[in-house]
């Protein structure tokens, strides 16, 4: 299971809850939602991992792609140096070991910035889901918070002399 489902999954259990009568407050089995919050912090760190294992992929492409630029590059020395000894078959060999050199580089970058936006878009999709999993317990330890503040307010309400005793 994913963490964004196991996220959905703590949000449908809280927002299904049975709530307190007049007030905001709701009554959630503490054991059940801890459990899925362990589960929660179990899956925290297969997302990090997928996230590393994101990058080095990209580190893997981008080296790729250098390598394979200069191996462009290196065809293209070669294919200059053999057109070297014509004149006019140089003139020609210079602009297309440049053309190459330029297109290799261009696709070099292009890949780059492929592989740049790739990781990103997965860096922020896992950064909403990071956000969104600390929203959710945010409200649910407010909930917690409310639910005790409103058990003293009862306290202090029951203790309270009753008006005309």
């Amino acid at each position: 299971m994913e963490l964004k489902d196991k996220i959905d999954e703590i949000v449908v259990q809280i927002e299904t809850a049975r709530a307190m009568p007049m007030s905001a407050s709701c009554i959630v089995n503490r054991s059940q939602l801890l459990a899925m919050l362990d589960e929660v912090r179990d899956l925290i760190p297969a997302e990090v991992q997928r996230a590393e294992s994101l990058l080095h992929e990209r580190d893997e492409v981008v080296e790729a792609g250098r390598r394979e630029a200069e191996e462009i590059i290196a065809a293209a020395h070669a294919e200059r140096e053999r057109l070297i000894a014509e004149t006019e078959v140089h003139r020609e060999a210079v602009a297309e070991s440049d053309r190459v050199r330029q297109g290799a580089d261009s696709e070099a970058r292009q890949m780059r910035q492929e592989v740049d936006d790739y990781v990103d878009t997965k860096l922020a999709n896992f950064e909403i889901v990071l956000n969104k999993t600390l929203t959710a317990v945010l409200r649910g330890r407010e909930k917690l918070q409310g639910r005790h503040e409103m058990e003293q307010l009862s306290e202090v309400h029951d203790d309270a002399p009753l008006p005309g005793a």
